[in-house]
């Protein structure tokens, strides 16, 4: 196992573990580690140094103080904001994974009855939605993925 520091594109920093580098890389290209805080799958390694332990017999290494929160809350105020938008939407919207664009197509042509809905689509999705003159609009955040 090895762990890495990582940051996002939006420069958020967090620690994660992989079963080795290769895991890493492979995961990593494959867009399939995103950032703790926001969701965003632009991750990179972060400059961090490595752990070295002493020989046995030397006196253990001191231990680092716990963090004042528990590392799932978001730290700043902008944080704190994305986190309450996402709450809000997933209480008050139905989830409908990628199903999305046929949904909102469906209730936009009155096939299926209108509500709240969130999801996920692709580019090509997204932009035959908008031509179409289906509101739609992008949430700052990766829907159906729990923090990790």
């Amino acid at each position: 196992m090895i762990q890495y520091t990582l940051k996002c594109a939006d420069g958020h920093t967090f620690d994660s573990w992989f079963q080795s580098g290769a895991a890493y890389d492979k995961l990593a290209a494959a867009g399939m580690v995103a950032c703790a805080v926001c969701g965003s799958s632009k991750v990179s390694k972060s400059i961090m140094a490595p752990r070295v332990r002493a020989a046995r017999d030397a006196a253990p290494e001191p231990t680092q103080p716990a963090p004042s929160g528990p590392l799932s809350a978001p730290a700043s105020p902008a944080e704190q904001a994305l986190a309450e938008l996402r709450r809000k939407v997933e209480q008050n919207s139905d989830y409908v994974g990628l199903n999305f664009a046929t949904e909102a197509r469906a209730m936009h042509d009155g096939d299926a009855p209108e509500r709240a809905i969130y999801g996920e689509a692709n580019i090509e999705e997204a932009r035959g939605l908008i031509e179409d003159g289906i509101p739609v609009m992008p949430l700052p955040f990766r829907p159906g993925r729990k923090n990790n």
